[in-house]
């Protein structure tokens, strides 16, 4: 309290409009092996698109994995995923050594400055989509364009012919652009191109370079000169040589070209087709473009490439990665091309590189998610994933029985045992939820159907009930529980094998003629009776506990006071009744005074607040009950 000493007016302020924040519950958490993308690390992905352009599309190996988050992302926008970092994964690399490079920390922190000598480059993500990848670099104004580079020696030439022989072949190399001067010995090119394809000794092969096929157009003169130009000589401004930025230093000769290209038609579906094109970027390490960034080519690389890292320089790159002032960069006159290779997708994933993937969203104060979607299942990983659950106190897991379970099996009797079974493995809690099978949906990206766990169904009904209605309506039924995206089911119980499934704790996904597949349950794992073996009662309170205590923080090192304490009460019973009047209780109690925080609590420094809370309960069995009465009987002598 401030003191006045003269008569005056001490303007306060107090601040009693805190209020309980609103909370998220249903991002979703999904660690699985993928095509390509970073490693050991959270990426946050809001749509299937931009899934498969981080993640890559799904494959034989891991369409599980891919359409689990995928299926999620149909609900939601709001997904947070791991890629799993299996045995054997790889970069691929210029000399194909082994190499797998997690994230761009990674990199920073170990392969930045050339320490992983796989040549000049690497893929930017570990798999065999690298595999795929080539790159073309042009470091001179010599490497781009080579006027009278030597002479055709080559008496037997004629229309078509597709190979010529020179008077040197030094310096040609596959994919170089060769022009023919129409006279011997002359410089007056006559603008017809050629790719070559070959290079033997002094002989070159090719083809037009507008057709890609067919040979000569015309018959050149013996002698003549040939010109060879950089194969990407057409899709940049000109040749390299000296930047402004260098040239205000006193540096020479700073520029280069590099082109990526997708060689093989797997990334963009044609075959060298140019994906990515860096124009006059700089050897210098301080180099700056006109606007202020970074012209530095490695930096260049590492900030804008989508597909290949800079491993080290040029073998006979002297000076480069030197700052501009004074410095001749080395010149090197021919280009070069280099194709990635052995980029390897792994073995697959055992359960302790899922468990060490899945432990990325264990810290419930640093990552905010909600839903722990499982993909593919073993006990093992299931049990894994409660752990995590349990531990955060703030997420549920959502998991299917193994495929071997539901897929071709002929019977339903045999599913129905097999599900059971799998349940009967998995331990007693709240924080599990688990569905039934899987279903049978149309992979569009390798026109195939297949059968994918339905979790990420499961938690992507959670994730969308709480945008249509609140966390703790029941996710399951016709009104929010129809899912997407099935063609059919593995496993369609029937009703006696849904009361079994019931039973013993598991959700059925059904099919019905006429208004979809729907889950049909809303159980949690948990054995013992209790209001918490509902999904719906588990979230409420997730909510509540989540939202609560965040907003207790701001009572930490008060006085604990009846002030402090009818503080925290004005809080919390407004909140609470507000989630009473939206459905999600039916009555609640407070109590926070000095019953419960006595002198020994507060000597402990401690703060005890007992909130009861009676939870609203789904309806999930309805009886009806038709009766009929006979004429002139009224209805008031048989009711009841």
């Amino acid at each position: 309290m401030a003191f006045q000493v003269s008569p005056g007016v001490l303007v306060q302020e107090r601040d009693l409009t805190r209020i309980i924040p609103a909370v998220s519950t249903s991002i979703g958490a999904f660690a699985g092996e993928f095509r390509k993308g970073p490693l050991d690390e959270i990426t946050s992905i809001s749509s299937e698109q931009e899934l498969v352009s981080v993640f890559g599309k799904p494959d034989s190996n891991n369409f599980e994995a891919f359409f689990s988050a995928a299926n999620f992302l149909s609900y939601s926008n709001a997904l947070r995923v791991v890629r799993v970092q299996n045995t054997g994964l790889a970069n691929a690399a210029v000399s194909g050594s082994a190499i797998a490079i997690k994230n761009t920390q990674d990199y920073q922190d170990n392969y930045g400055a050339g320490q992983a000598s796989v040549g000049e480059w690497a893929a930017r993500t570990a798999g065999v989509w690298g595999n795929g990848l080539k790159v073309s670099a042009c470091y001179s104004a010599t490497a781009f364009q080579e006027d009278a580079k030597t002479t055709l020696n080559d008496s037997a030439m004629a229309v078509g012919h597709t190979t010529v022989t020179l008077t040197s072949g030094t310096g040609f190399a596959v994919g170089d652009i060769v022009e023919f001067s129409t006279s011997a010995a002359g410089t007056d090119y006559d603008g017809r191109k050629y790719k070559i394809t070959n290079v033997a000794t002094n002989d070159i092969t090719f083809v037009r370079a507008d057709t890609l096929q067919g040979g000569l157009h015309q018959v050149p003169a013996n002698g003549a000169n040939v010109r060879r130009l950089w194969e990407y000589y057409d899709i940049v401004s000109g040749a390299p040589g000296t930047s402004p930025y260098a040239t205000s230093k006193s540096g020479v000769n700073d520029e280069m070209h590099i082109v990526v290209v997708d060689e093989d038609g797997n990334i963009t579906g044609k075959t060298g087709e140019v994906i990515e094109v860096y124009d006059k970027v700089s050897k210098a390490s301080d180099a700056k473009t006109p606007q202020g960034d970074s012209n530095y080519y490695r930096d260049v690389l590492f900030n804008r490439s989508a597909y290949i890292y800079n491993m080290d320089h040029h073998a006979s790159g002297s000076n480069w990665g030197s700052a501009a002032a004074g410095i001749t960069f080395t010149a090197v006159d021919t280009p070069k091309t280099d194709s990635l290779i052995n980029g390897a997708d792994g073995s697959a994933a055992t359960a302790g590189e899922r468990k060490t993937a899945y432990e990325k969203f264990e810290d419930s104060e640093t990552v905010d998610v909600g839903l722990l979607i499982a993909g593919t299942c073993d006990a093992t990983h299931v049990d894994d994933l409660i752990t995590i659950a349990e531990k955060r106190k703030d997420a549920i897991a959502f998991v299917s029985p193994e495929r071997a379970d539901v897929c071709n099996v002929a019977s339903s009797i045999t599913q129905t045992q097999n599900v059971k079974a799998f349940m009967n493995g998995i331990r007693s809690s709240s924080y599990v939820v688990l569905d039934s099978g899987y279903k049978y949906q149309y992979d569009r990206y390798n026109d195939v159907y297949r059968f994918v766990p339905l979790n990420g169904d499961m938690a992507g009904l959670s994730a969308r009930t709480d945008l249509i209605a609140d966390s703790w309506f029941s996710p399951a039924g016709l009104n929010r529980g129809v899912i997407r995206g099935a063609v059919k089911l593995a496993y369609n119980p029937s009703k006696s094998q849904r009361d079994e499934l019931y039973k013993a704790r598991i959700n059925p996904v059904v099919t019905f003629p006429g208004q979809g597949t729907v889950l049909f349950g809303d159980k949690t794992g948990l054995s013992a009776p209790s209001a918490f073996d509902r999904i719906n009662v588990r979230r409420l309170f997730i909510v509540l506990e989540k939202a609560i205590s965040t907003a207790s923080k701001f009572q930490l090192f008060e006085f604990n006071d009846e002030f402090t304490r009818a503080n925290f009460r004005n809080i919390v019973e407004p909140f609470l009744r507000e989630v009473q009047g939206r459905r999600g209780i039916t009555d609640f109690m407070v109590l926070c005074d000095e019953t419960n925080n006595t002198g020994e609590v507060i000597d402990r420094n401690e703060f005890i607040a007992e909130i009861f809370i009676k939870p609203a309960r789904s309806i999930n069995f309805i009886t009806l009950q038709f009766i009929a009465t006979r004429t002139g009987v009224s209805f008031e002598e048989v009711a009841g």
